[in-house]
């Protein structure tokens, strides 16, 4: 009996889904929109989506129209509220004005869905320290939709269910540690103090508003690799910085990139997850290690999207002008 009301719940579930996807494509339609959708991909009722991408900033080349198109596409599939850049926006060495051809060449005339038109919340990689930082944060400025107020910040959104959403977008550079030692490579880097960007993040993450239900953490360096650095020095420091403090404070995700792949770990005895979303246009090999719920070396971005209890977030790979779901995990707020 049991059985048959979960499968009878779930069934109702998946038919409300669908029709909430087919009522928003048939208004769009009827609206004159003419472009695409992206297949097998989840709307939740009443959920609150954004997708996330990174490592991206290449003058179109590898994947990054490709996976350009389908974040299009998935924005106005799952009526995403805004975007998130992981980092690493311009390849090989940032920018070096807010007049940097690369502005145009690598995110205006690449990112042109109309419903990326909107809010792109925006954080550092390393390639971006070897440019101006000063010139992405002034860009913010210049463009409606590139929001970089300084190398960290928060912001607070309110979901359907009348909770809040806290996100948290780290300059994690500055406590990457052999960095240090490339002053010429990474000329801004010594302007930021590590001290203060942790007693900030600590009181942020330490916010009292009871209306705060999810806990979201953006940051360039991943806390766990199975891929290219698995190994590497600086992401076990990183992790030792780091991991237990998500923990301690109940940061239900940590979003990044730095590896080109698209990746989701949580390894045993850790409360918060960690999503991977490095491959906005080179791809690299992958791999698996403990706490590995998924590792996939094909570029693409990540869809995450927020209801009630429940967050939802799918992995779509966006390849040679079609769109394939990769993978879809959900995680509970406690």
């Amino acid at each position: 009996m049991k059985k048959k009301f979960l499968f009878t719940l779930l069934t109702v579930l998946v038919l409300q889904q669908t029709f909430a996807q087919f009522t928003l494509q048939k208004e769009e339609r009827q609206s004159g929109y003419k472009g695409g959708f992206t297949p097998e991909v989840t709307l939740l009722k009443d959920g609150f989506t954004f997708l996330a991408l990174g490592d991206f900033g290449r003058v179109g080349e590898y994947y990054q129209k490709d996976v350009a198109a389908e974040l299009g596409r998935t924005a106005i599939t799952l009526d995403a509220k805004f975007v998130v850049s992981v980092g690493d926006n311009f390849y090989p060495s940032g920018v070096a004005s807010t007049q940097d051809q690369h502005w145009k060449s690598s995110f205006e005339e690449i990112y042109t869905h109309p419903n990326l038109y909107q809010d792109w919340y925006v954080i550092l990689g390393n390639h971006d320290y070897s440019g101006s930082t000063k010139a992405q944060i002034d860009y913010s400025q210049i463009s409606r939709r590139w929001n970089m107020p300084s190398p960290y910040f928060k912001k607070k959104f309110k979901l359907e269910d009348g909770s809040t959403l806290l996100m948290i977008f780290m300059d994690t550079n500055p406590f990457i540690d052999s960095y240090h030692h490339n002053v010429e490579k990474y000329p801004d880097l010594a302007k930021q103090d590590t001290i203060t960007q942790k007693k900030w993040l600590i009181e942020t993450l330490s916010d009292t508003d009871p209306n705060i239900k999810w806990k979201v953490v953006v940051g360039h360096h991943p806390l766990y690799s199975g891929g290219k650095r698995k190994e590497n020095k600086d992401t076990r420091s990183f992790e030792a910085k780091f991991a237990a403090l998500f923990d301690q404070y109940g940061v239900q995700a940590y979003i990044c990139g730095h590896e080109h792949d698209l990746q989701v770990i949580r390894p045993k005895d850790r409360f918060t997850t960690q999503f991977l979303t490095g491959a906005g246009s080179e791809v690299r090999p992958t791999g698996q290690r403990e706490g590995t719920l998924f590792a996939a070396a094909e570029p693409g971005f990540m869809a995450f999207t927020i209801a009630g209890e429940t967050m939802l977030i799918q992995t779509i790979q966006a390849k040679n002008g079609t769109a394939k779901l990769l993978k879809s995990i959900t995680i509970k707020s406690k």
